[in-house]
């Protein structure tokens, strides 16, 4: 069985996209504080692709793994 690496479209949104609203809307999802994260995680993430991509933030930041994004910063 193949091991798979991390999608390198979903990182690069990390990257690129921004929160939509609220306490830090416009910021960065990959600059967006743990805490943040991790208020979402007891509360429910958003539905749909934003809680998704909020969900692997927190993943990323939990491991240890933010260097994977360092690359795709602009």
């Amino acid at each position: 069985m193949e091991m798979m690496g991390p999608d390198p479209q979903l990182l690069k949104q990390l990257v690129e996209m921004k929160m939509p609203f609220g306490k830090y809307k416009d910021v960065l999802l990959c600059d967006l504080p743990v805490s943040y994260l991790e208020w979402f995680q007891r509360n429910g993430f958003p539905k749909g692709k934003l809680g998704m991509l909020l969900e692997t933030m927190l993943v990323i930041r939990m491991n240890g793994l933010t260097h994977l994004l360092t690359p795709l910063k602009k």
